[in-house]
């Protein structure tokens, strides 16, 4: 499977199944469109009209490098997953998302948790069942030794005592369990103060920073209970955290913000997020029911392409103040193991999500959908069967994702979005596929740039 597009300036062409990434000139990116597997030596004699504008001798020069990369593996190659697929097993629980909280101290509109109480009461999770977590992720992560947790909510920061009494209790039994545990934190900010600046600075391994770009775009959907700017509240604070951090060497931060219909020039909120400061941004889209009047939908993807292409370009041209942008990351070295690219997140196998009441579920996003309830903490109980489902749900399994040049950066894509706007896991959901593939072409496009200009 081999795909082809422009980008900056360059012929970009991947060959998904080898993951092969190669800059061809004009006469091969024109001369892919009439070839496919399996090639011969001697080149085809009814080549079309279109390759009449180069010469004779550049076309069977080129037919013959295009045919070397054929014989090296690194086009047209055949998928060599597809037979490992079925032999995808359950794995150890490597890390966990710890709803300590389900309130919070804002009102976002496009908020997935539902304004931070995940359609249930409001509630924090005490000590104990973070503790109890913690024992948890002990014994089920078997001969693992490094294990992750994600303090989540609502608002983790109105927990912060179960916060704290989870990751003292951590760090007084890991050595013992030879284990290590690496916490991360996302939060809004808005109770963020000295002493839990330091302390996240010192115990959080990574932090996910939640402020939406500019002023307006900020105020305008990220709703405080009294009606006042979050904007004004959570920006200095943020500052200060990210600055205490670089300066303790900690460069693991991100500053996320979420991108809706109100915003679609939402380059200019990245820029404005990189104005303040930051280098690690992330802008994600509005992922929510389409009647919502701020919702992303089908009629929105040509404007959001462009944008995409307009922040791509600013990323390649800048010689100041450049920074990371989360979607436009990409390994073509080395990038995730086979079996991340075939099963992506880990959801319900090697990761699960807890709520404050001790239930646990296959992630953050399934939170409160009770058919998707794995057990508790409380009594004990862990569904196996939803865990051997998910570990079979990987990219072969999922309809349309085999036949996609994207499949193994995707890993067919978020199993919580597609069961919410699909009705089933295993069938894709199609706008997030969309954006994926533009995302993935930039990404591409900005490390091709990277490695020309070394």
């Amino acid at each position: 499977m081999v795909h082809k597009f422009k980008q900056l300036g360059y012929n970009i062409v991947i060959d998904s199944d080898s993951n092969a990434v190669h800059v061809m000139d004009d006469c091969a990116f024109d001369m892919l469109d009439y070839l496919s597997a399996p090639m011969s030596e001697e080149m085809p004699g009814d080549l079309p009209e279109k390759l009449s504008q180069y010469s004779a001798e550049n076309v069977r020069e080129t037919y013959g490098e295009l045919y070397s990369l054929y014989n090296e593996e690194q086009l047209f190659t055949e998928d060599d997953y597809e037979k490992y697929s079925e032999t995808m097993v359950k794995s150890p629980v490597k890390s966990m998302c710890l709803n300590v909280a389900h309130d919070c101290n804002l009102r976002c509109e496009y908020c997935f948790a539902q304004t931070g109480d995940f359609g249930g009461e409001r509630c924090i999770m005490p000590p104990e069942i973070g503790k109890k977590a913690i024992d948890f992720l002990i014994e089920k992560s078997a001969n693992r030794e490094n294990i992750e947790l994600d303090f989540f909510g609502g608002e983790p920061l109105m927990a912060w005592d179960t916060v704290v009494a989870t990751i003292d209790y951590a760090r007084s039994i890991e050595k013992q369990h030879g284990k290590n545990f690496r916490f991360t934190i996302t939060t809004n900010g808005v109770l963020l103060d000295d002493e839990k600046i330091d302390y996240i600075n010192r115990e959080m391994v990574n932090v996910v920073l939640s402020l939406d770009g500019r002023r307006e775009t900020t105020d305008r959907i990220r709703k405080t209970l009294n009606g006042k700017s979050a904007y004004d509240v959570i920006v200095p604070k943020f500052q200060k955290l990210v600055k205490g951090r670089t300066n303790a060497g900690r460069t693991d931060y991100y500053v996320r913000a979420t991108f809706t219909k109100y915003n679609l020039d939402f380059t200019e909120d990245v820029l404005h997020m990189r104005e303040l400061g930051f280098e690690q941004l992330s802008a994600e889209p509005v992922v929510t029911d389409e009647k919502e009047p701020f919702a992303i939908t089908e009629t929105d993807l040509p404007r959001i392409f462009s944008e995409y292409d307009k922040l791509c370009e600013i990323m390649a041209n800048r010689t100041e103040n450049k920074f990371n942008f989360f979607h436009f990351m990409v390994d073509l070295d080395q990038g995730p193991c086979a079996i991340k690219r075939l099963r992506g997140c880990g959801c319900g196998n090697d990761y699960v999500a807890v709520d404050p009441h001790g239930n646990i579920f296959p992630c953050h996003q399934f939170v409160g959908i009770e058919q998707w309830k794995m057990g508790s903490l409380l009594d004990g109980t862990f569904n196996d069967d939803i865990k051997t489902y998910f570990a079979k749900t990987h990219l072969y399994s999922k309809d349309g994702c085999s036949d996609c040049w994207a499949k193994f950066y995707c890993s067919g894509g978020c199993n919580a979005n597609s069961f919410i706007y699909e009705g089933d896991c295993r069938k894709p959901y199609k706008l997030s596929c969309e954006l994926q593939r533009k995302r993935l072409e930039c990404a591409l496009a900005l490390a091709v740039d990277k490695a020309v200009k070394l």
